[in-house]
């Protein structure tokens, strides 16, 4: 099991798959690598795909510390430069977005381009109160309540309506999938209090936005204002999907993925 150890002894499980120019594969709150599912074999097929499962979630080291965005990128940060990789194609989703956006601004020479995935600059009240919610539900009425009322703001309805069997499974094994529920209530507080809106001017990495239209948990408007204030960036809108859509319209996602990478080999 590729485990990789941080400065301050926490441990990173990483997977590392195919060949060609670096990609970091980075999920968002559940902060799961296997997220990503069938698409790290398909994007393997062009890139050296890498992808972690953070600290505080799923096999890595599950450290009792208070979060942040910024420490969770710098704990991706320390796996770049572990695996001896000087620059990276980036994508990150939610919450893995947000740490994508503390990377090029704070270290641009790593991040060669960036690909922000539903993902936000800096929280509204719509997004606060979503996760006040989140995080009274899993408080009050822990893990399996939690996942339950994910489900339903993660996926677009016809999703929830074709897996029940899968999201029941996944339920049983709450208290397995969120031993400590303390962590994830720390990393929610660590996501509301993200805001760069204001430094995403000095974003140099050539940058790409994409999301569902009816994505519930990070709006339409959020990717818009990401592109509004990041130099050069552009948008890519899926018709549907919900928050995730990657793993509802994957075939989509990496083709739009893949051109937008490729077209720093072909310029």
């Amino acid at each position: 099991m590729p485990l990789f150890k941080l400065r301050d002894g926490a441990e990173l499980y990483y997977e590392r798959n195919g060949s060609g120019p670096p990609l970091f594969l980075v999920a968002g709150l559940g902060g799961d690598g296997r997220f990503w599912g069938a698409n790290v074999d398909d994007l393997a097929r062009n890139f050296t795909v890498v992808v972690h499962d953070h600290r505080g979630t799923a096999r890595s080291t599950l450290s009792r510390l208070t979060y942040s965005v910024e420490q969770m990128a710098d704990d991706a940060l320390q796996l770049i430069e572990g695996l001896g990789f000087d620059r990276v194609h980036w994508c990150g989703h939610s919450t893995g977005g947000a740490m994508g956006q503390v990377l090029a601004i704070e270290h641009p020479e790593r991040i060669d381009r960036l690909v922000l995935s539903s993902t936000w600059a800096k929280t509204d009240a719509f997004f606060r109160r979503l996760f006040e919610v989140r995080s009274l539900m899993l408080r009050e009425l822990g893990p399996e309540a939690y996942l339950k009322s994910s489900a339903l703001a993660l996926n677009m309805p016809s999703w929830v309506r074709d897996h029940d069997a899968d999201l029941v499974a996944a339920e049983a094994k709450a208290r397995e999938t969120i031993p400590v529920p303390e962590i994830v209530l720390s990393r929610i507080a660590a996501i509301v209090a993200h805001d760069r809106r204001e430094q995403l001017q000095k974003v140099q990495a050539p940058t790409l936005a994409i999301c569902a239209r009816d994505d519930t948990v990070t709006p339409l408007y959020f990717t818009e204002e990401l592109v509004r204030l990041i130099p050069g960036a552009r948008a890519y809108v899926l018709a549907d999907g919900g928050h995730a859509y990657p793993n509802v319209h994957g075939a989509e996602f990496r083709r739009v993925m893949t051109s937008f990478l490729l077209e720093s080999r072909l310029s």
